[in-house]
């Protein structure tokens, strides 16, 4: 029977086979693995097993996880990848790392003021809607700017960069348009700003596509964790 250690070592490898194949910088790409409605048994196999960034999508649930295991596994790096109202802000600003879904000014500007000062910056991707489809959230690409300009200028956080979730079809080569666009305002995006490094794109079924446009971050759940 295939375990959760199994399949992190597998898909560690998927990731270590595209870096070479696409002669990027070896270990330039961060697995998120995506633990969302999974015990804390799973997280803590995989934390055994050496992954230490988890992706949550839910704040209550999340928060439960940290908590719970914020005294035995405290370097773990909790990253929020789900959609986030004005009133879940403040529980979001207190116990994440990184907020990946970042679309409309107010939320931003929320999390900066609840941000404590005692922790450090929280760690702040743009949500794109590449495919630009209405049941995604996310800014056009047009409007990354505006946005990015308002998050670098908040104390309390820091902009790392872009997110994006494409398509989901099987058709490589309208995906490879989608990832080429996000790729592009990545590179625009780190000229602008120089602490910019992050591209969060890429889960499961694409792994090898996201490395090969720059992707630094892929947000994988099943092929570690199983079907849900």
């Amino acid at each position: 029977m295939i375990t959760i250690t199994d399949r992190l070592a597998q898909t560690l490898d998927r990731i270590k086979l595209a870096i070479d194949k696409y002669h990027r910088v070896p270990d330039s790409v961060t697995l998120l693995a995506v633990s969302k409605t999974k015990p804390n048994s799973d997280i803590i196999t995989a934390y055994d097993s050496g992954q230490r960034d988890f992706g949550e999508n839910y704040i209550q649930e999340a928060i439960q996880k940290i908590q719970a295991l914020s005294s035995s596994h405290n370097d773990i790096v909790w990253h929020f990848i789900g959609s986030l109202q004005s009133n879940k802000t403040a529980d979001a600003a207190t116990h994440f790392d990184w907020i990946h879904t970042i679309e409309r000014e107010k939320i931003a500007v929320r999390l900066n003021n609840q941000r404590s000062d005692a922790l450090p910056p929280l760690n702040i991707c743009i949500q794109v809607n590449i495919s630009q489809e209405s049941s995604k959230s996310g800014v056009l690409l047009s409007d990354v700017d505006t946005l990015a300009e308002l998050i670098h200028s908040l104390p309390r956080l820091a902009l790392r960069g872009l997110m994006a979730i494409p398509s989901s079809i099987d058709d490589e080569q309208k995906l490879s348009i989608e990832f080429s666009s996000m790729q592009s305002a990545f590179k625009k995006l780190q000229a602008r700003y120089p602490n910019v490094d992050t591209l969060s794109l890429g889960m499961s079924n694409d792994i090898e596509l996201a490395v090969k446009h720059d992707s630094t971050m892929v947000r994988v759940g099943s092929a570690i964790f199983g079907k849900r």
